[in-house]
């Protein structure tokens, strides 16, 4: 009986299977015995541990190892981009690379009128709208040399803490939802959603509210509107309460704030920290207390301040300010006077819709206003407020005509993202994003 050719071919390609797999071993065999015997003019190579050889001597170069971080992250908050340099897991240098939000809002506003310039300010940090719209309505408001009816600057300041609310919540849940907590998240924006329904009811918009403006507010509050406001702010407080309870002395969160990114005092004024990060390090520098605007000097509140300067101060200070906030509100819906919201001069502020039904000089302002706007005397000034992520201000400088010739936006955020390389430093891969979570960047206010 003859052999089966197929059976024969088998049997040769497994044994040289065989033969190859011997060689093999051999070979790793004298590579390893090479690898403990090997020498250097100044050293021996020590003896392997398990696949991992470390080679010191004589031109031996240890290189850290470079990771991007972002600008695809969802811990970047945004679009940043870090160039992170590690010793295993341990960060030695963190270089934030930014611009990519850039967008010439400076530039952009030279070429608009003053009233069509406020909706660009919107979209600088687009958490904290309507305090922004207030800095920029200062400045103006100085140039102009316009008193504002106390109405609209008590419900400017309401507004304020408000969106300063809006802040802190969505500051202190991504940042839980960073570190690996979820139910905060969700929780806190439930208490949002009814804050932006605030926004709404006054402006029409959630986000960009264009509400406040040079003069005053767009429009006076809507019925029941401070009912509402009210009825808020006696259960927040509670939900501040619950927030707490998941996260304050949680065992895990302490583990991974506390003694995280410190900056000392003279650190954070040398980096021109302001808000929550300079009063963290132990700072009670507050623009609402040290230099008030508005009917600021009129309401009772705290400032928090930490001792340590770490992350875990920082978060506390945002939940306590969240407290502080209720307290300035229904301080604000306690003084509300009446009267109106609006400058009484028609050649700032458009006159109402009755009145271009009855005048035609009314008319005519409010076409010349929406075409041309209004003139803005030659000068220059600085207004800032206590935004939510710190000094917010607005440098505008003015050439006599209806446009700005100049406008330069103070952003907080552009001064603490340079203390970022110095807070990373000896801290762990994991430990940036807490330290990006309590820095509270936003891009479009640090690129413009």
């Amino acid at each position: 009986m003859g052999s089966n050719p197929i059976l024969s071919v088998k049997i040769k390609t497994f044994s040289q299977f065989l033969k190859k797999g011997r060689k093999c071993v051999e070979r790793k065999k004298k590579r390893k015995m090479e690898l403990q015997t090997v020498g250097t003019t100044n050293s021996v190579v020590p003896q392997a541990e398990g696949n991992y050889f470390w080679r010191e001597g004589e031109g031996a170069e240890v290189k850290p190892f470079t990771v991007n971080f972002g600008p695809q992250h969802p811990a970047a908050h945004g679009v940043l981009r870090l160039v992170l340099a590690l010793h295993g897991e341990v960060v030695q240098r963190a270089d934030p690379h930014i611009g990519l939000l850039h967008r010439g809002t400076e530039k952009l506003i030279e070429y608009k009128t003053y009233t069509q310039a406020l909706p660009y300010v919107d979209r600088l940090d687009y958490v904290s709208m309507m305090a922004q719209e207030h800095a920029y309505s200062l400045a103006v408001e100085k140039l102009l040399g316009v008193e504002v009816p106390r109405r609209a600057q008590v419900i400017r300041v309401m507004f304020d803490e408000i969106t300063r609310i809006l802040n802190h919540l969505l500051a202190v849940t991504c940042h839980a939802i960073d570190v690996g907590a979820l139910t905060p998240l969700l929780w806190g924006f439930e208490e949002r959603e009814k804050c932006m329904e605030f926004y709404e009811r006054v402006s029409g918009a959630r986000m960009h509210a264009a509400y406040v403006r040079p003069g005053g507010v767009a429009q006076d509050l809507p019925l029941g509107l401070c009912d509402d406001i009210y009825a808020f702010i006696q259960q927040f407080g509670s939900r501040v309460d619950e927030l707490e309870e998941l996260l304050t002395e949680n065992r895990i969160w302490k583990q991974r704030l506390v003694d995280i990114g410190v900056v000392t005092a003279d650190q954070a004024k040398a980096w021109g920290f302001t808000g929550v990060l300079l009063r963290g390090s132990g700072v009670p520098w507050d623009l609402r207390r040290s230099q008030p605007y508005e009917v600021y000097d009129e309401i009772e509140f705290d400032i928090p301040v930490g001792k340590n300067g770490d992350c875990y101060d920082r978060y506390c200070i945002r939940v306590e300010e969240m407290r502080q906030s209720i307290r300035i509100i229904e301080q604000c819906l306690n003084m509300m006077p009446d009267g109106p919201v609006k400058a009484d001069d028609h050649k700032i502020t458009p006159p109402s819709r009755t009145e271009m039904k009855d005048s035609m000089e009314a008319l005519i302002h409010h076409f010349k206003l929406y075409t041309e706007g209004y003139h803005v005397p030659a000068g220059e000034t600085y207004a800032a407020v206590e935004a939510p992520k710190g000094e917010f201000g607005v440098m505008m400088v003015s050439d006599g005509s209806h446009r700005p010739y100049r406008c330069k936006f103070r952003a907080p955020g552009f001064h603490h993202l340079q203390g970022l390389n110095r807070m990373a430093q000896g801290h762990l891969l994991a430990d940036v994003v807490t330290i990006i979570g309590t820095l509270d960047v936003v891009f479009g206010e640090i690129d413009r």
